[in-house]
């Protein structure tokens, strides 16, 4: 396979899982905004939105005051925001013309319907029952991608590529989310395990639709520590950075027996894994779980690059 088109592959991945990301959190923003003042009174929802996005620095930069119309128009329309939805979904169609023959019917359908159904969303009006129409369909989108990958992709290195991206990209924004709701969301006034902290956690854990799944996994109540243990450690959990590191392994060694060796990528995976699997809740909150996250999201930008590196240049 030709480096350009493993890159094309990779991105396509990585655009359609960040615009699904996206979604999520600006549904789960939105969430939190509904409750009453009662419960905080301090609004920092959508300050949390733009920086587990990482869209913060941008957002500031051009002067726009943090509230809901402006952070929804930023990460979800905006042309200058180059991670907002509508950047992402449009990249994402531009890679994939690029690779259209690598491409099945259905994966092809759901980009590109995808792109011609982003053009009436973006002459709509922004109405709250709109905006919630197009997060929904965004979140339909990726669904259907994703699906079709899975189901109709012959088993080769086109599939292992768009794997990796798609588990990258899923492992960052799972701990930048972690990170945002430990040190951002919470109000220094209203203490942990208040009636704020578990209409947050529920609201985060409905962002990653592993709300039915804590109450399975655990069978109590939400506590932080165990909301943090099911994200990072579990790997049951299908966004847990413990399940996406185990999948990008698999794949990155697919690929090196494919290709008759095995390189820095797999072995930078293999030991990111290995910190997953020895890691414990305990520890990681008495090491710091800032630290850890923080820790987390630089190796697993590290590993982009090494992928970068080794097939993609």
């Amino acid at each position: 396979m030709l480096s350009r088109t493993a890159d094309n592959l990779f991105w396509l991945a990585r655009y359609m899982e960040r615009a699904d990301f996206l979604a999520r959190i600006l549904q789960a923003s939105r969430r939190l905004a509904t409750l009453p003042r009662a419960y905080g009174g301090v609004e920092t929802e959508w300050e949390s939105a733009l920086l587990s996005s990482g869209a913060a620095p941008a957002f500031h930069a051009a002067g726009l005051t943090v509230d809901e119309a402006n952070v929804t128009q930023f990460l979800a329309f905006s042309p200058d925001n180059p991670s907002s939805i509508r950047n992402c979904i449009e990249l994402a169609r531009i890679n994939a013309r690029a690779v259209r023959t690598a491409l099945t019917v259905e994966m092809w359908e759901a980009i590109n319907g995808a792109f011609l159904e982003l053009e009436a969303f973006e002459r709509a009006s922004r109405s709250a029952e709109e905006v919630t129409r197009f997060l929904d369909f965004v979140k339909q989108v990726s669904a259907a991608y994703d699906g079709g990958a899975h189901r109709t992709m012959l088993r080769n290195d086109a599939y292992w590529f768009s794997r990796v991206g798609l588990y990258l990209e899923r492992a960052d924004n799972t701990a930048r989310l972690l990170d945002v709701k430990y040190h951002v969301l919470l109000p220094e006034t209203e203490a942990v395990g208040g009636s704020l902290d578990y209409f947050q956690w529920t609201a985060i854990l409905r962002a990653v639709s592993a709300h039915t799944a804590y109450h399975w996994v655990y069978r109590d109540s939400l506590k932080p520590w165990l909301v943090a243990d099911l994200l990072i450690l579990r790997p049951e959990m299908p966004r847990s950075l413990i399940a996406c590191y185990e999948s990008v392994v698999q794949n990155l060694d697919r690929l090196g027996k494919s290709h008759g060796k095995q390189g820095p990528a797999q072995r930078h995976a293999r030991a990111v894994f290995g910190q997953l699997e020895h890691a414990t809740i305990e520890s990681v909150f008495h090491n710091g779980l800032h630290d850890f996250i923080q820790s987390f999201i630089a190796d697993n930008h590290r590993l982009g690059t090494l992928v970068s590196e080794q097939y993609l240049f």
